[in-house]
């Protein structure tokens, strides 16, 4: 019997299986398609290759090399001699054993769940017309879509929005809700909305998708009106959903949550009935926060628990960010959600045009919000776009995280010039 069996090798399951590799335990992780899971190999790092790219031909040309560059990194750490990589998908047999396809059976002390997520799709007519893509289809494309159309302003739409604007598609985004981005402070959202909107990205908010048909996309509009738009290319980019399928789950007697996702507590572990607890899941598909660095640290407790080593690791601060032009990042409640909540609080802003360095880069278009408790204390939360907006928010999260204020965060020297100024001038 092993010590630790892992089921998925994506940032969740590798850099967990290294940890714990590294403090001694014997690991067996499977994964049945490429390793590095969606981020890595359709996902994170693609988006951002893209995100980096002046043209679209340079961003299909540099994809695959980025890609097979840190896949085999990857691999090389899942070579560690406390690892095996098993090529195969796992399913449950028991609460110690799980099985392949090939009929082969494995049993571990404990078991983490690690299989990610997959494109959650609308219910709607035309979901099966050749032009329809998700973003794993979006990134095989091989020539520049002359019009896409995006369903969904999230942060999938977002930054394929922004990319494939800049790239000379002609882009439009149709999406639910009043405003972009909901998890970001919603004035931050509108003015990157607004940014967007200037660079020729067309917005259609508030408006319900009915069908796709031939090439057009047919939307309720917020007064209940039809209208459509036409396409080359239509991305759904409406959301993720819990990866748990072929698992088995129910020969461990769990119910899952009603967005599909695996129940869990605060150490990850599976809440299920009629055993110990030594089933763990992290990531996407326990559903707390599908960010693939949340999948990771999840891991790096999840091995601490194992082991019965104590982490200060705060899962409730965990930053963001969206890699549209400019970016988007956010850590903590927005100012929104503080007031909802009757949380006493300051906000405090600064924006880049007062800011030497952003002057300097002709990057001015950017704000950021700082909230903490009355009378400059502690630090609740950073909400920021502009250039380097996810470095400035990862600077705020170490404030947050070891409990500083914000009179705390004043008084640290930053060096001039930098954009990292503009957190010490908000006011």
């Amino acid at each position: 019997m092993s010590s630790l069996i892992i089921i998925g090798g994506g940032p969740g399951g590798y850099k967990t299986a290294l940890h714990a590799a590294n403090n001694g335990l014997k690991v067996i992780i499977f994964e049945q398609q490429h390793v590095g899971g969606t981020c890595l190999n359709v996902g994170c790092i693609p988006t951002k290759t893209y995100v980096h790219s002046a043209t679209f031909e340079e961003a299909i040309e540099r994809q695959p090399q980025v890609v097979e560059q840190l896949r085999a990194g990857v691999e090389t750490l899942l070579s560690h001699p406390n690892i095996t990589l098993i090529r195969e998908r796992a399913s449950f047999v028991d609460d110690h054993t799980v099985e392949t396809p090939s009929g082969q059976r494995y049993t571990a002390d404990n078991i983490i769940i690690a299989t990610g997520s997959s494109t959650k799709y609308i219910p709607v007519e035309g979901l099966d017309y050749p032009c329809v893509v998700d973003s794993t289809g979006l990134l095989a494309l091989k020539e520049l879509p002359h019009r896409l159309c995006i369903i969904g302003a999230g942060v999938i739409g977002m930054e394929f929005a922004s990319v494939f604007r800049r790239f000379g598609s002609e882009v439009t985004v149709v999406e639910f809700l009043k405003e972009c981005l909901p998890a970001i402070d919603s004035d931050i959202a509108k003015r990157l909305r607004k940014v967007m909107e200037k660079q020729g990205v067309k917005f259609h908010m508030q408006c319900a998708v009915r069908r796709i048909e031939d090439g057009k996309i047919f939307f309720a509009n917020k007064k209940g009106q039809e209208e459509c738009v036409e396409a080359d290319v239509v991305l759904m980019a409406t959301g993720r959903k819990p990866n748990t399928e072929g698992l088995n789950i129910e020969a461990l007697g769990i119910t899952l949550e009603r967005n599909g996702a695996i129940p869990v507590d605060d150490n990850f572990e599976v809440a299920a009935q009629g055993w110990a607890s030594h089933i763990y899941a992290i990531g996407d598909v326990n559903g707390r926060q599908m960010l693939a660095h949340a999948a990771e640290y999840q891991g790096h407790h999840v091995v601490n628990h194992i082991l019965g080593r104590e982490d200060h690791i705060r899962f409730e601060v965990m930053p963001a960010a969206i890699f549209t032009t400019p970016e988007a990042a956010s850590v903590g409640p927005s100012e929104d959600q503080l007031k909802e909540a009757s949380v006493p609080f300051e906000c405090h802003k600064s924006f880049y045009r007062a800011n030497g360095k952003a002057l300097a880069m002709n990057a001015t278009e950017g704000m950021v919000k700082l909230c903490c408790e009355p009378d400059e204390g502690r630090l609740i939360s950073c909400h920021a776009y502009g250039a380097h907006a996810a470095d400035l928010v990862q600077e705020a999260t170490a404030y947050i995280t070891l409990g500083a204020s914000l009179s705390q965060l004043r008084e640290t020297v930053h060096i001039h010039p930098t954009l990292s100024e503009i957190l010490i001038e908000a006011n």
